[in-house]
């Protein structure tokens, strides 16, 4: 069967070396769109820290979508509708934030438009994040923060020492109520728990009539573990972790700029199912 959608993550995928589109891969996601192909970013960014890159791939039309939050949203890019949403609510917030001061990590809530930490110590990890997705971050005390407040995802962010032994402390009983992704050594996310990259990719999928097995979804790390395992084709990069590998069918070049692991499989896998 011909491969109709292809969801690929951004970071250590999508994005190169550099942090950046190579002219490759422009090349090869705006031939997909011509296909008939639907390539749709799936990442843990929000949409501010996606658009520049959408904007490069051409990927701004209203039959164009992204998945943002780590399956937290789906989101039309022309229109920003948002056609799935799985948040956190500011009772879950609370919760949250307790566990992140009784086990020692950093932690940051995220909506749309703003980070917020109730951390006076910030972590360099949050205002790096805050310059990668391009959103202000807001010092609040929990207290600040209006009850009604929706949250795409909240993070543990730490030194990678520190966030392992930070999560070690989790209470079994968060992970049943809860989605954790570990996006970088020194992130682990919090989602909703119908959220994550694989419930968001299903929920598109079906809105536009696309069977399981003609999706191809592209990724390197823990967080899009979820996204392969849906997929009908699921590729890992070379530079993906072993985890990923293990349950991918195929395992393509890494984002280093000239190996354009994300061109090589869309022009080897989805451009030749059409054939």
């Amino acid at each position: 069967m011909s491969i109709k959608l292809v969801a690929v993550d951004m970071d250590g995928t999508l994005l190169n070396e550099n942090n950046s589109l190579s002219p490759k891969t422009i090349k090869v996601v705006k031939a997909a769109k011509k296909h008939g192909i639907k390539v749709v970013l799936c990442t843990g960014r929000p949409l501010t820290g996606v658009t520049p890159f959408l904007n490069e791939l051409g990927l701004t039309e209203a039959t164009d979508y992204v998945i943002t939050f780590n399956g937290a949203l789906v989101q039309n890019t022309a229109t920003r509708e948002i056609l799935v949403r799985h948040t956190l609510n500011y009772d879950q917030y609370l919760e949250l934030e307790t566990l992140a001061r009784q086990i020692g990590s950093h932690l940051h809530a995220e909506d749309n438009q703003f980070i917020y930490t109730a951390n006076r110590d910030i972590s360099p990890y949050t205002v790096g994040e805050s310059a990668l997705v391009n959103m202000p971050v807001r010092f609040r005390h929990v207290d600040e923060i209006a009850p009604n407040k929706a949250f795409s995802k909240v993070m543990l962010i730490d030194e990678p020492a520190v966030l392992a032994e930070a999560k070690a402390k989790i209470p079994a009983d968060f992970f049943d109520r809860y989605q954790f992704v570990q996006s970088e050594a020194y992130f682990l996310e919090v989602l909703n728990k119908n959220a994550g990259k694989g419930n968001g990719l299903r929920d598109l999928a079906n809105a536009l009539n696309i069977d399981q097995s003609e999706v191809m979804a592209i990724g390197d790390q823990g967080n899009d573990l979820s996204m392969l395992a849906y997929a009908g084709l699921p590729v890992a990069m070379d530079n993906a972790i072993p985890e990923l590998k293990q349950i991918a069918k195929v395992v393509t070049k890494s984002n280093h700029e000239g190996q354009d692991g994300v061109a090589y499989a869309i022009e080897t896998y989805a451009f030749e199912s059409q054939a």
